[in-house]
C-alpha cells in the first residue's frame, strides 16, 4: 500500500516534469523515473530489469558521482555535480547537471537532471523532446481549460476511447463521462481549482459506449498572476483491473448461485444494522430459513434441479421483503432475512408468514413439481441478544425449535431454548464418548412365533449406560444423535453387534434365528456404499443376511420425496428383510404397501394396549392381519401385555408377538436359555 501511495504522489508531482526527475537506491538501482528521465537514458519508465543509474556515468566521472550519492545520502543540504553520462559503448555522451538529496529516515536518494546547454537551447531541446514523449507516450495525456473543455490530448488518449483527436478538441470533459463520473468531476474541479494536485478514478464512455476505468493523475495549471486556466491530466486505462477487482469482490460477497448476499456480506450488513438500529432506538428481527424437505429433492431430482429450486425459492422469499432489508444464503438451503427499523416485533412474524405462505407453492422443475416448507426461527434485536453472531445463533436455535414442532411454521427464540441447545451439546459430547468408550449395550425381546411357540426371533435394542446418569432408554438420547448425525456410527455399531449375536444364537441353537434392528430416517438419507459394508460384513461372518430385519417406521414411507424405494430395493438385492414398524399409525394406503418391498407389518402398541372382544381395536387389528395376509407379508403384534390380548390376536391369525407378556428386554446371556425352549408367560 506504502509503495502504490509513494508511485501515485510521485506521478502527481513529477511525472510530465519538464527535466529528468529519478528516485535511486542507495546502490543507484532506479526505482522510479518520469517520462523525460526515461527518455534520456532511454529505458523503459518501470525499469524492470532493475538497471542501476551509475552504468550511464561516464568512466572519468565515477568517482565524483560515487562522492555526490554519499554526501547526498548523509546532508539534509541538496548536492549539486556537473558530469557526463552516456548510454552505452560508441555515444558521444551529454553534459548534464545533477541536483541530490536524500530521503529522511529511508536509504533513496532523489535526483534532478538538466541538461548542461545553453538555455535558449535547452529550452528548445526540451520542448521538442517533450512534444515528442507527449506523443509517443503509453499513457494517455488530456489537457481541458477553465470551463472544462478538451484543449489538447495526445494520439494514445483519443485512442482510447475510440476519437480522433480532432473529435475531442473543444469537447466539455462530461461529455465522455457517466452521471458517476459527472457527480466526481463536479467534485473534483473545485480542489484542482484550490491548487490541490490528486488522482482519482473516473468512468470514461468510449465512442462504442462501453465503459473505460482510468485514473487521472491531475495538475492544475495558473498564469501568472495565479489565476486557474485548467488542468493537465495523466490517464491510464485500469479497465482490466477495475474488473477484476469488482469480480474478487463480487465473488468474495455474493452467492453465485443465487447473486444474494453470501455469510461474508451478510455478518457485515447484520453489525451495521445492529449499530442503527442501537442508534436509533429501534428493533431488528433477524429470520433464519431452513427448506424442509430439500435435500430429498435435490436426492432425487438431482443437483441441477435442486439449484433451479433455490433460485426459485430465492425470488420468492426477495419478494416478500423490502428494498431495505437484507436477504442472503449461508449455503445449502439456509436462508437468512435482517429486517431493520421494526417499531413492533410483530412486524416480523407477518413477513415470516408470507414467507411460509409463498414456499409453500409447488416449484415447477423441468417436467415435475416439487414442493418444499420452510421452518424459520426469529431473533430480536436487543431483546435476544446483542452479539450479532449471538443473534444468528438464536436465530439458528428458533428455526430448529420450529423444526421439530412440525415444519411449516415460525418459532421465536425463548431462554428456554438456549437452555435447550446447552443440553443438546452437552448430549452430542457425551455420546460422541460413548462411541469411544463402548457405552452402548444390546438388549434383547424375543418375538414368539404364535403358531408353534417357538422364540424365531428378537428385536435388538438400544441401551446406554451413561456414567453418570445410568442405564438410557433411546428416547433420552436418539433425537441428538439424528440431529448431530452421531446416528450413523450408533447405527453401524448396532447392526455390526446384532449381526454377531445373530451368528452366536444360530450356532448355539443349531437353527435359524433373526434379529430385527431399528433403523434412523437419517440412516436412509446416506449413500448406498453405507448400506454396501454392511452386506461384506454379513459375507464374512458366513451369515444369510435374511437373519437380519431393518425395521423402519410408517412415516418415512409416507415421506415420498425420499430415496425410501431404492434403498428397499438396496435391502432386497442384498437378502435383507424389512419391517414396517409402528404400523396404523401413520395414515397410510394400500398403495404405499404394495409399492415397497415389506416382509414384516408390526401392529403398533396403541392398537393393542386396549384390546378386549368387543373393541374397535380388535376390528383394526383383524383388519391389518387380514390385509397383510393378502399382501403376502407376516404380521407381528407388539406391547402385548396379558394373556387376554394374546389370545384375541392368535384368534385373528396373527403370525408373531413381542411384549412383557412374555419378557421385558434383557442383555444376550439373558436370553439365550429363553430361546433354547417354547415361549413361557413372564411370572
Amino acid at each position: 500500500m506504502q509503495l502504490a501511495n509513494d508511485q501515485d504522489y510521485f506521478n502527481d508531482l513529477y511525472l510530465l516534469a519538464p527535466v529528468g526527475y529519478f528516485v535511486l537506491a542507495s546502490d543507484t538501482t532506479i526505482l522510479q523515473m518520469n517520462l523525460v528521465g526515461a527518455d534520456l537514458l532511454g529505458l523503459p519508465r518501470q525499469n524492470p530489469d532493475g538497471v542501476p543509474f551509475r552504468n550511464y556515468v561516464a568512466q572519468r566521472f565515477m568517482a565524483d558521482f560515487d562522492a555526490f550519492v554519499s554526501n547526498s545520502l548523509a546532508s539534509e543540504e541538496p548536492q549539486r555535480l556537473s558530469l557526463q553520462l552516456t548510454r552505452g559503448r560508441g555515444d558521444r555522451g551529454f553534459a548534464v547537471t545533477l541536483l541530490g538529496s536524500g530521503t529522511p529516515g529511508m536509504s533513496q536518494l532523489r535526483v534532478v537532471l538538466e541538461m548542461a546547454e545553453g538555455k535558449l537551447a535547452a529550452l528548445e531541446k526540451s520542448e521538442e523532446r517533450f512534444r515528442r514523449i507527449v506523443h509517443s507516450a503509453e499513457e494517455g495525456i488530456w489537457e481541458i481549460d477553465a470551463a472544462a473543455r478538451t484543449s489538447f490530448v495526445n494520439p494514445k488518449m483519443a485512442a482510447m476511447l475510440g476519437y480522433t483527436i480532432e473529435e475531442m478538441l473543444e469537447q466539455p470533459l462530461v461529455n465522455f463521462m457517466d452521471d458517476e463520473g459527472r457527480a466526481l468531476l463536479e467534485r473534483n474541479i473545485a480542489r484542482r481549482q484550490q491548487g490541490m494536485a490528486e488522482r482519482h478514478e473516473f468512468k470514461f464512455l468510449r465512442r462504442d459506449g462501453s465503459d473505460m476505468w482510468a485514473t487521472l493523475a491531475t495538475n492544475p495549471i495558473f498564469d501568472s498572476d495565479g489565476s486557474y486556466l485548467g488542468a493537465l491530466a495523466l490517464v491510464s486505462d485500469i479497465t482490466e483491473r477495475k474488473l477484476s477487482t469488482e469480480l474478487i469482490w463480487h465473488q468474495a460477497n455474493y452467492d453465485s448461485l443465487t447473486a444474494l448476499p453470501n455469510r461474508n456480506m451478510f455478518q457485515d450488513r447484520l453489525s451495521q444494522e445492529m449499530k442503527k438500529a442501537r442508534r436509533d432506538g429501534l428493533f431488528l428481527a433477524l429470520l433464519f430459513i431452513d427448506l424442509d424437505q430439500f435435500k430429498e429433492i435435490n436426492d432425487r431430482l438431482g443437483h441441477e434441479m435442486g439449484d433451479a429450486l433455490l433460485v426459485e425459492a430465492a425470488g420468492r422469499v426477495g419478494a416478500c421483503v423490502r428494498a431495505s432489508d437484507t436477504l442472503a444464503r449461508l449455503g445449502g438451503d439456509e436462508f437468512v432475512v435482517i429486517l431493520p427499523g421494526l417499531d413492533h416485533v410483530t412486524s416480523a412474524e407477518r413477513v415470516a408468514q408470507q414467507i411460509i405462505a409463498s414456499l409453500n407453492r409447488p416449484f415447477v422443475l423441468g417436467d415435475t413439481t416439487g414442493s418444499v416448507s420452510a421452518s424459520i426461527g426469529i431473533a430480536l434485536h436487543p431483546s435476544d441478544a446483542n452479539d450479532p453472531e449471538q443473534l444468528l445463533r438464536n436465530a439458528d436455535q428458533a428455526m430448529y425449535a420450529a423444526k421439530n414442532a412440525g415444519r411449516n411454521r415460525y418459532s421465536y427464540f425463548t431462554p428456554d431454548m438456549q437452555a435447550a441447545a446447552q443440553l443438546r451439546l452437552r448430549i452430542t459430547r457425551d455420546l460422541q464418548m460413548a462411541v469411544a468408550n463402548e457405552q452402548f449395550e444390546l438388549h434383547y425381546q424375543p418375538i414368539v412365533n404364535l403358531h408353534t411357540g417357538a422364540i424365531e426371533r428378537a428385536e435388538a435394542l438400544l441401551r446406554w449406560r451413561h456414567p453418570e446418569r445410568g442405564m438410557l432408554n433411546p428416547v433420552d438420547f436418539i433425537g441428538s444423535a439424528e440431529a448431530s448425525g452421531i446416528i450413523l456410527e450408533i447405527g453401524d455399531w448396532v447392526f455390526r453387534h446384532a449381526a454377531d449375536q445373530a451368528k452366536r444364537w444360530q450356532d448355539e441353537l443349531g437353527r435359524p434365528f433373526q434379529i430385527s434392528v431399528n433403523q434412523s430416517p437419517v440412516q436412509f438419507r446416506t449413500g448406498p456404499d453405507f448400506f454396501e459394508k454392511w452386506m461384506h460384513y454379513v459375507e464374512r461372518l458366513h451369515l444369510a443376511p435374511r437373519s437380519i430385519v431393518l425395521e423402519i417406521t410408517e412415516r418415512l414411507l409416507l415421506d415420498n420425496s425420499s430415496p425410501v424405494m431404492e434403498r428397499l430395493r438396496q435391502f432386497k438385492s442384498m437378502g435383507l428383510q424389512v419391517a414396517l414398524d409402528d404400523f396404523g399409525t401413520g395414515h397410510s394406503m394400500l398403495a404405499h404397501l404394495k409399492n415397497f418391498d415389506i416382509d414384516y407389518l408390526k401392529i403398533d402398541r396403541s392398537f393393542v394396549m386396549d384390546l378386549a372382544g368387543d373393541s374397535g381395536d380388535l376390528a383394526l387389528c383383524e383388519g391389518i392381519i387380514v390385509m397383510g395376509h393378502k399382501l403376502g407379508l407376516k404380521v407381528v403384534a407388539e406391547g402385548v401385555e396379558t394373556e387376554a390380548q394374546l389370545n384375541l390376536l392368535k384368534a385373528a391369525g396373527c403370525d408373531y408377538a413381542q411384549g412383557f407378556v412374555y419378557a421385558r428386554p434383557m442383555p444376550a446371556s439373558q436370553m439365550t436359555p429363553l430361546a433354547r425352549g417354547p415361549a413361557r408367560f413372564a411370572s
